[in-house]
Order: structure tokens, then sequence, then C-alpha cells
């Protein structure tokens, strides 16, 4: 049996919640539980940045990676950065 309790998180973090956001001139939408949302802000305020640039950075670093290595989507790049910048102390 696992230890992991999903229910623990409070039911608004757990909520997806999309929003459209502009990258390289270009209107998409993202599609991120709550909680991510709320860590990519500290992220992009600890960093100076809007939270719009740094997705757009994110956005670019994928791209740039090879193919085994780059994310499937924009929501996984953003879910993957948020947990390793998490990892790294950053985000608490």
């Amino acid at each position: 049996m696992s230890d992991i309790a999903l229910d623990q998180a409070p039911a608004p973090a757990r909520a997806v919640r999309k929003r459209s956001v502009t990258i390289a001139g270009h209107r998409t939408s993202v599609s991120l539980e709550q909680a991510f949302w709320d860590a990519l802000r500290v992220i992009a305020d600890a960093h100076g940045r809007s939270v719009a640039a740094m997705i757009g950075e994110i956005d670019a670093a994928n791209g740039r990676l090879p193919g085994p290595e780059r994310a499937g989507n924009l929501s996984s790049a953003l879910r993957v950065y948020v947990l390793e910048q998490a990892r790294a102390g950053l985000i608490g």
C-alpha cells in the first residue's frame, strides 16, 4: 500500500487552471495545477521577471534539448522546471 495521500494537498492547489500566455509573439494556453502556477510566481519573483517571460525562457530552453531529453509539451516542461527548482531548494 502506498504512503502517498493526494488528499493531503488542499483541493484548490490540485485544481487545474488554464491560462493564456504569449511566447515569442504567439498566444498559447497552458494548463497547470494551481500549485504549479503559485510556484512559478514565487520563482519568477525571486528572479525578478514576469511569469510570462520565464515561461518563454523555459519553452525556448526545452526546445533546444535533444529529443529524448525534451519534455513532451509546455505544461510538462513547466512542471519539470518547478520540480528542479524545488529540489535545488529555491522554493519551499
